[in-house]
């Protein structure tokens, strides 16, 4: 609210009654009543963030029954792709005696029909244990991404915060503007275009958490590579920027694409971050380069960090499923296996290089796409 100015003039001060007095007291009060009602609506805002996490955690929890149920679905396979090797064996066996002895030949086929329908019942088995394990991993993926989302929930409220609160300083000024009966419509509409552009920018937000947070389709596209890291960048920043981490981005000049989902992408780079954001969180420089380069069919992007590195002999398990070099509780090691299986998926590759005290360095190649594949999707 401007600072009100006072001249003073020839004529004697007239003493304000005590009504006008009142009324002065009110005008002064309401935009303190109004920025109180903020103070609470944004308390409420904060107390579903908490429930929001709360709930997340039970996501984890239903996450970890997933799995339990997973290996088990595997073992189950694994004993029927024995069941069939063996009915397999069993047909080669009838078969060689058929013709040996003809007098067993009725016996024989009667056996076949019998392996054969067993061969059927057991192939269908396989292929539904395939699909409820496609769809399980699936469901997996979607946990582990809304865990990554309960993790980015202060940072993205601090990031909201920020337009929320110049959104109530503009229309506070429009509202004093217009008590204070100055007719400049200009300067009215300029505040409250103002508050519209933060509005905007608190709405750009929410759609890219909600674009980020939803299952992704099963399809492939062709998708810029730098856009899908910049929108990674743009989810973590907050985060990097309240632990004092430093980045360093240096993609080229290129903008390559490739073949893929850009919402498993996103995540695959969002799992980096996070796990780079971690391994330096005791250097005394937190750092974290991000380099991409160009090969005739590939392209590649590393994520290093100025960490302590990954311990001697540990490289080899870096990407397998609950493996995790972070204390109890500070992480599931689901984030770099999830990452292998997609990147897997993109018919890439992502391997690890580290030395003690020298950080780690992960290392990603995907097919780029070509002219063929630039306008297809593929389920």
């Amino acid at each position: 609210m401007p600072d009100h100015q006072f001249v003073e003039t020839t004529k004697p001060a007239v003493p304000a009654t005590e009504g006008q007095l009142r009324a002065h007291v009110e005008v002064l009060e309401q935009p303190l009543r109004k920025r109180d009602e903020q103070r609470r609506a944004m308390l409420d805002i904060m107390g579903d963030l908490n429930a929001s996490n709360k709930r997340l955690a039970d996501l984890r929890k239903a996450m970890l029954h997933i799995l339990g149920d997973y290996e088990q679905d595997r073992r189950r396979l694994a004993r029927q792709s024995e069941r069939l090797d063996n009915s397999r064996r069993a047909l080669l066996h009838i078969l060689q005696d058929s013709h040996r002895d003809k007098l067993r030949l009725e016996a024989s086929r009667k056996a076949m029909i019998h392996i054969m329908g067993d061969l059927r019942a057991t192939t269908a088995a396989i292929q539904q244990r395939e699909q409820e394990l496609r769809d399980k991993r699936e469901q997996l993926v979607q946990a582990a991404k809304l865990a990554t989302l309960g993790e980015l929930t202060s940072g993205v409220a601090h990031e909201l915060n920020n337009p929320l609160n110049n959104v109530a300083l503009f229309v506070g000024n429009a509202i004093d503007i217009v008590e204070l009966g100055v007719t400049d419509k200009r300067r009215i509409l300029r505040e409250l275009c103002q508050a519209t552009q933060q509005i905007q920018k608190a709405t750009e937000i929410i759609s890219h958490l909600r674009t980020f947070g939803r299952a992704a389709p099963a399809i492939r596209e062709s998708v810029l590579l730098r856009e899908v890291i910049e929108r990674a960048l743009s989810l973590m920043q907050e985060q990097l920027r309240l632990r004092n981490v430093e980045v360093v981005l240096d993609l080229g000049s290129e903008n390559p694409r490739v073949l893929g989902n850009a919402i498993q992408l996103e995540q695959v780079f969002i799992n980096l971050l996070t796990n780079a954001r971690d391994a330096v969180a005791e250097s005394p420089r937190k750092a974290i380069w991000i380099t991409g380069s160009l090969a005739a069919t590939r392209v590649e992007i590393a994520f290093a960090d100025s960490g302590y590195g990954i311990p001697p002999g540990l490289e080899g398990r870096i990407f397998d499923p609950f493996f995790t070099t972070k204390e109890v509780g500070k992480g599931t090691g689901l984030g770099l296996s999830i990452t292998y299986g997609i990147i897997k998926e993109h018919g890439g590759t992502i391997s690890v290089k580290s030395q003690p005290g020298h950080g780690a360095t992960f290392l990603i190649q995907l097919p780029l796409a070509t002219a063929e594949t630039e306008d297809m999707s593929m389920p």
